[in-house]
């Protein structure tokens, strides 16, 4: 009872925060992120009331299957954005984007905290400036798919910037393998080709594959029912089940093939909406279905954040380091790469600050770096603040740059007069 008391408190929390933050204009999940920053174990969550809130980061890994659902109909509805029909106009671009500035923000991050590594030893190794670069490659679609989305933004750069993001996985998971794999060697003395080279090419190809054959079946079992609700029931479906499989891990031999639940879901999403005529109706339905879990998935990631990372100096340093240069290099990336491919003025100015949130897919990398001796606590806590910041001011900087690219509109006077006669209308009747 207690966890779901604490799961609707979330969600009217969620909710009510975007009320006061209302003239702020702020974008909806930055108020989500700040409610569950408020009702998380480091503020209200402290007091230890049952019910209100979440007293403990364990109380909120209990219920972590809630995120990995809302990650999946996310990269789900990323998919979409894989038609043929769009990446004949795109694609090219999307791709040399996509995998350019992931790899800059990499070099960044890897130049600045090696130059720092060599300053101060005793406070940042090599294989750690190593590990938080490849880190740094990682953005988040959450984020950016809910401002899209909130704000309805349409335009050359929003069709850009849905692929890259969802690219940005496939690429960061190569970077990071192959990175963390050298520091390890590094830590040990001893190569192990298989973290460097198999293990990313093994968890892409298996990844996309499984997101292959579901997505095909899907489009066929869809073509069973007449209704719509029937056919949106089946989406769901397909996409717990999707999540679930991605969750596995199976040995063969010396080999164990793990998935990426965003590539799975993603490649899920491409293909059942290229090979099913009525899939651009059932996403737009979806998409209403899931709102609930998308309020509860930011909600709790503002609720994991922990601000007690903020008491040690060496990591507020670090961390500090690791924002701007991956900042310099997320934005320098995607502006030198989109004058390479020739688009739009305004696709090259404001390209790079739609790619600033960060935040799943860099936790899960974290996960995996903890394991590295020595550094794993510092590589943890390092990210945690970079999250924190990035969380809280990306998806505001992504509503900025959208907007002065022309790509999200301001309402017209019109529509918020004919608003405020609808609300005046109504207020008189119950009187």
């Amino acid at each position: 009872m207690t966890e779901l008391l604490s799961l609707s408190v979330a969600i009217f929390a969620g909710l009510l925060m975007t009320r006061v933050l209302k003239k702020t204009q702020m974008p909806d999940v930055t108020a989500y992120l700040f409610a569950g920053v408020l009702i998380g174990p480091c503020v209200i969550g402290a007091l230890g009331i049952p019910g209100l809130g979440f007293s403990s980061f364990e109380q909120l890994e209990n219920i972590k299957i809630i995120s990995k659902v809302a990650l999946g109909f996310i990269a789900f509805s990323i998919g979409n954005e894989f038609r043929l029909s769009q990446l004949k106009e795109t694609g090219k671009q999307a791709t040399v984007i996509g995998i350019l500035q992931a790899v800059v923000a990499t070099l960044f991050v890897d130049l600045v905290l090696i130059l720092f590594h060599f300053l101060m030893p005793q406070v940042l190794s090599l294989p750690a400036a190593i590990t938080l670069g490849a880190i740094a490659a990682a953005t988040a679609p959450a984020a950016t798919l809910m401002v899209v989305r909130q704000f309805k933004a349409k335009g050359p750069l929003t069709s850009l910037l849905l692929p890259i993001v969802a690219l940005d996985d496939a690429v960061g998971l190569i970077l990071f393998a192959v990175s963390f794999g050298i520091a390890k060697a590094l830590k040990s003395g001893t190569v192990d080709l298989y973290t460097v080279v198999a293990n990313p090419i093994i968890e892409i190809t298996a990844s996309l594959l499984l997101g292959a054959i579901a997505g095909a079946v899907l489009a066929h079992l869809e073509r069973l029912f007449n209704s719509n609700t029937n056919r949106l029931v089946m989406s769901i479906g397909f996409v717990f089940l999707t999540v679930a499989l991605s969750m596995l891990s199976i040995p063969v031999g010396p080999v164990t093939i793990s998935f990426s639940s965003l590539l799975v879901c993603m490649m899920l999403g491409s293909v059942f909406c290229n090979l099913c005529p009525l899939s651009e109706e059932i996403m737009h339905i979806a998409d209403r279905w899931t709102s609930p879990i998308m309020v509860l998935f930011f909600v709790l990631s503002g609720a994991e954040l922990e601000l007690g990372v903020f008491s040690q100096a060496s990591t507020v340093l670090i961390g500090i380091l690791y924002i701007i240069s991956r900042s310099l290099g997320k934005y320098f990336g995607a502006r030198e790469s989109a004058k390479l491919v020739h688009c739009t003025k305004s696709t090259v100015d404001y390209l790079g600050i739609t790619l600033l949130p960060q935040a799943g897919v860099a936790l899960g990398m974290c996960v995996t770096a903890s394991a590295l001796p020595g550094d794993g606590v510092l590589i943890r806590n390092i990210v945690l603040f970079a999250v924190l910041v990035y969380e809280l001011v990306g998806p505001m900087m992504t509503k900025w740059a959208l907007t002065k690219a022309g790509d999200i509109q301001p309402k017209g006077e019109d529509v918020l007069k004919r608003r405020e006669r609808k609300l005046a209308a109504v207020g008189k009747s119950k009187h």
